[in-house]
């Protein structure tokens, strides 16, 4: 028996990693091989044998076992009236409540897998049946119900579970970012034909009127501009978020760069932007359009929405990484109305906003954080939020550092 078990095990994964076939038929196949040797050394043994010595059957658990914790899926083997005989980790997240021995339905109550077991019992052939699953969190699952051996019905069954959740979970994710991006593109569109229809007509001789319209429909443009640029920067981040720059950057000219562009913005609102500079250099590899994008998000968000503080404050530390690695800080902090506690998990989700009537005011797009979140993903660093309501709020960026830590300048 282990002779034949040993060969096919070879003859599938020669077949597996030439690409003539799928991992889970060859594991299918490696499960109804093995059974189907366990089975025919049984009948040899016969029954008094088995009376006195329970060896083979220790020997069939070993093997189910061995099969099914090495399965990269969650796999259940059911034995005769769907009694579970082997099943590995992934399973037991699934069914806490799986016992060998046990009719499987007691522990996975799933009326569609009850059924399509039931009928393979009965003779019936293989089938997949989906089912989502709400505790303890949303999943969703496809499920591949194989009878084992040759004959019919058939004395053991393959359950072989397959996560869509990330499937699942990425399509909705594509549902909202349509609907979202159409909603806010929709609002400025119907704003321009409006004001074009009132133009042709009504306001047509109308002087005072039109030089009113076109200034809202000049913003209104430009709000679709920034969309539209947001939308196509985030795009082509997310496509190229795997590749990750080493060109040598200086963080300090970058952010002072972004202050200098950005100061005009800081008169408007009354607002003192401060820098504090390191000691050393602050070479990081990166992108420097990227990050200088980085830093614009932070520091005009600050600048917009924690006006109210008159004072925005950029400042550098060092810091080690998990690995022991040298890492710079460089925190942007407000002294605005702050940010409730429930908002701050989802600040960096696209079309997020904490006052929706407000960032359109501010000409937001509400993908700001996200773009940030991405760069900073991309250059192997972290965006860390923190804010309490009534005291500003602090946004810090982490970044790998090429060579030595930076120090503080009192």
């Amino acid at each position: 028996m282990r002779f034949v078990v040993v060969v096919a095990a070879l003859v599938l994964a020669l077949f597996v990693g030439l690409g003539l076939l799928p991992i889970l038929y060859a594991l299918a196949g490696f499960v109804a091989i093995a059974a189907a040797a366990v089975l025919a050394t049984e009948r040899g043994a016969g029954s008094s044998a088995l009376a006195v010595d329970d060896a083979p059957a220790r020997a069939r658990e070993q093997l189910l076992d061995a099969v099914t914790a090495g399965m990269p899926d969650a796999a259940i083997v059911l034995g005769r009236e769907a009694r579970v005989l082997a099943f590995n980790a992934g399973a037991r997240k699934i069914a806490p409540a799986l016992t060998r021995g046990e009719p499987v339905s007691l522990a996975l109550r799933v009326p569609e897998i009850v059924e399509a077991v039931r009928e393979i019992a009965a003779g019936g052939a293989s089938r997949s049946v989906e089912f989502y699953q709400r505790v303890p969190i949303d999943r969703w699952f496809k499920v591949h119900v194989e009878p084992v051996g040759t004959t019919r019905p058939a004395a053991m069954m393959l359950l072989v579970f397959h996560d869509l959740t990330p499937l699942h979970r990425a399509e909705q994710m594509r549902a909202d970012f349509v609907a979202n991006a159409s909603h806010e593109l929709r609002t400025p569109l119907a704003s321009l034909s409006g004001f074009i229809d009132t133009l042709l007509g009504p306001a047509r001789e109308d002087p005072q009127a039109r030089e009113r319209f076109l200034a809202i429909m000049k913003t209104q443009a430009a709000r679709m501009a920034r969309l539209i640029d947001d939308l196509l920067s985030l795009s082509r981040i997310e496509l190229v978020e795997h590749m990750h720059p080493d060109t040598p950057i200086d963080l300090v000219p970058v952010v002072r760069q972004v202050v200098d562009g950005l100061q005009t913005l800081a008169t408007d609102r009354n607002v003192e932007i401060a820098v504090t500079p390191p000691a050393a250099p602050t070479i990081v590899p990166g992108d420097r359009d990227e990050l200088t994008r980085v830093f614009e998000n932070l520091v005009e968000n600050a600048l917009k929405y924690g006006a109210s503080g008159k004072r925005v404050d950029v400042g550098f530390s060092s810091a080690s990484a998990s690995d022991g690695s040298p890492e710079v800080l460089v925190a942007v902090r407000d002294y605005g109305p702050g940010i409730a506690a429930e908002h701050l998990p989802r600040l960096t989700e696209r079309f997020y906003r904490v006052d929706v009537t407000q960032s359109r005011a501010e000409g937001g797009t509400g993908l700001g954080l996200a773009l940030v979140k991405h760069i900073l993903n991309r250059h192997r660093g972290k965006l860390a939020i923190e804010s309490e309501t009534g005291n500003g709020a602090t946004f810090t960026v982490r970044l790998p550092l090429v060579h030595s830590p930076v120090a503080g300048r009192n």
